[in-house]
């Protein structure tokens, strides 16, 4: 069952301090995701992956185009939604696990993993006690769990930031290159829990730079250079 489809989507930038001149970087892209589906974005750095992602959790408002989700057994135009209803959405329906962490000073790594499920009204310890689960999974060291991330390394930010995006059951979850800064160990740890939210009946879209992952975990690959405009012609 198609969970997200987006069609003919289309984003361009407007350069303001450049006299408003108008970058195209996605034009007419169109595909579906269906629940228990792993999809990639595929192309050259540059072709508008990122931008596609972004556009699918509201943080880029689309040019042209639809986004249409399953959200509280109604189906929703991201594209056209109101701030409000794109918070719901995102509450409810799409997760998201970017490539930096981004977070308020001096919080736990603990506490920022925990997070979500507390703001859903989970019980403080169950969400802990979650949290926990998941940054042993990922093979970050207990006595870190309660020390603010900002000074871990890459990798262990990283891991915080899976673990984050991996605590709730979302139905959509958007995936932008979560394994960029893991070793092969954690690379391994990943993958087999992208292949449980599967199982699951999630729906996942990512982009994936290391071709061994990408081949693990993908159902389907979604070649974003064929939504390339020419910027030449634009």
């Amino acid at each position: 069952m198609s969970v997200l489809t987006a069609s003919n989507l289309g984003k361009t930038f407007t350069m303001h301090l450049r006299g408003g001149i108008a970058l195209p970087v996605i034009k007419n892209a169109s595909f579906t995701l269906a629940a228990g589906e792993c999809a990639v974005l595929h192309g050259p750095s540059g072709v508008g992956k990122s931008s596609i992602l972004k556009m699918l959790y509201g943080n880029y408002a689309a040019t042209s185009g639809q986004i249409l989700v399953r959200h509280g057994g109604q189906t929703v135009d991201l594209a056209s939604a109101s701030p409000r209803t794109i918070l719901d959405i995102r509450r409810d329906t799409i997760g998201y696990v970017s490539q930096f962490l981004r977070v308020v000073p001096r919080v736990s790594a603990r506490d920022i993993v925990a997070e979500p499920l507390v703001e859903r009204g989970m019980d403080r310890r169950q969400a802990f006690a979650r949290a926990g689960e998941l940054l042993s999974k990922l093979n970050l060291p207990e006595r870190l769990w309660d020390l603010p991330p900002a000074t871990f390394s890459g990798g262990e930010q990283q891991r915080v930031n899976i673990a984050r995006g991996f605590i709730t059951s979302h139905p959509i979850v958007l995936l932008d290159e979560p394994t960029a800064s893991l070793d092969a160990a954690n690379r391994a740890v990943v993958t087999q829990m992208i292949r449980e939210k599967k199982q699951a009946g999630a729906a996942l879209l990512g982009i994936f730079h290391d071709a061994g992952v990408r081949d693990e975990i993908a159902d389907t690959v979604i070649d974003v250079g064929g939504f390339a405009p020419d910027r030449k012609a634009a």
